[in-house]
C-alpha cells in the first residue's frame, strides 16, 4: 500500500479513536499494521510519522480496552521508532503509561532501566513525573498519598485502579496483623473506600477470613509459625548423646 493509502487509514483510525469506537479503531489499526509491512526498511520521515502515530493510538486503544497484552506489543513496536524519531506530541504520554504498566506489574528493574533512557526534558514532563512520584511513595510506604492521587490524564486511571487494588491489599495485610478488630468506618478511611458497601464487597471478594460483626471488622489471627517450644529439644539432645556414645565405642 502506498503512503497515501496508509495516511488515509490513519485518518480513519484517528476519527474512530476520537469517536470512542474501540472495536472499529482496533479493526482499522490491524489494517494499517498490515499496510505498514510494505513500508521500505529505511522509510522516509513521513512513513515513520504514520507508523508512530498509529502505534500511539493503538496503545491508547489498548488502555481503553484494558488489553495489557496489546498494550505491551504496541509499546515494543514503537520503541525502535522513538529511537529514530526523537519526539512526538504524544511521546511523553506513552512513556508515562509504559512506566505505569511496569509499576503495577512490579517490574521495578525494568522501570528504573526505562528511567535511565529518558532525556532531562522527558523526565520533567508531568506524564512521566506522575509514575516516578508514585513509585517513590510506594517505596517509602506512604500509601495514603498513593490512594489520593489525581491522574494527569484519564488514560492513567486504568493503571491507577490496578495499583490501588495492590495498595489496599498491602494495607489489609498490615491491618489484620496489627489489630484484632477495627470499626468499619475506620477501615473505610484507612483504605480509601467511598462507601461501606465497597469495603464489604472487598472483604467478600478478597478477605473471606474477616468477620463482619455489626459495625466492626474482626480479623482472624494468621496461622502461627513454629515456636521454640514446639521443638522437641530434650529428645534431640538425648538422641545426639546416644549417637556420640556409639561413635566413641566404635572408635
Amino acid at each position: 500500500m502506498s503512503l497515501d493509502g496508509a495516511s488515509s487509514l490513519l485518518s480513519e483510525l484517528k476519527a474512530k479513536f476520537g469517536a470512542g469506537d474501540v472495536d472499529g479503531g482496533k479493526e482499522t489499526l490491524s489494517k494499517l499494521k498490515i499496510a505498514m509491512l510494505d513500508f521500505p526498511p529505511q522509510g522516509s520521515e513521513a512513513h515513520m510519522k504514520v507508523a508512530v502515530e498509529a502505534l500511539e493510538i493503538g496503545i491508547l486503544l489498548a488502555v481503553v480496552d484494558g488489553d495489557l497484552d496489546a498494550f505491551s506489543r504496541n509499546v515494543a513496536q514503537i520503541k525502535p521508532l522513538y529511537a529514530v524519531l526523537k519526539t512526538t506530541p504524544r511521546k511523553c504520554h506513552i512513556l508515562g503509561l509504559n512506566l505505569m504498566n511496569l509499576l503495577i506489574d512490579n517490574r521495578l528493574s525494568e522501570f528504573h532501566a526505562e528511567l535511565e533512557l529518558l532525556t532531562e526534558e522527558e523526565a520533567s514532563n508531568p506524564f512521566v513525573t506522575f509514575p516516578i512520584t508514585l513509585e517513590r511513595r510506594l517505596m517509602v510506604g506512604t500509601y495514603d498519598e498513593v490512594l489520593s492521587v489525581t491522574v494527569p490524564d484519564a488514560s492513567y486511571q486504568f493503571f491507577v485502579d490496578n495499583l490501588l487494588q495492590t495498595v489496599r491489599d498491602s494495607i489489609a495485610d498490615c491491618v489484620e496483623v496489627s489489630y484484632k478488630s477495627m470499626k468499619i468506618i475506620d477501615a473505610m478511611t484507612m483504605m480509601k473506600f467511598d462507601s461501606q458497601q465497597e469495603l464489604l464487597e472487598y472483604v467478600q471478594e478478597c478477605r473471606d477470613d474477616w468477620i463482619v460483626d455489626g459495625d466492626t471488622l474482626c480479623f482472624q489471627a494468621p496461622p502461627s509459625g513454629s515456636k521454640a517450644s514446639d521443638v522437641p529439644s530434650m529428645q534431640l539432645i538425648s538422641q545426639n548423646l546416644s549417637y556420640a556414645m556409639e561413635m566413641e565405642r566404635i572408635v
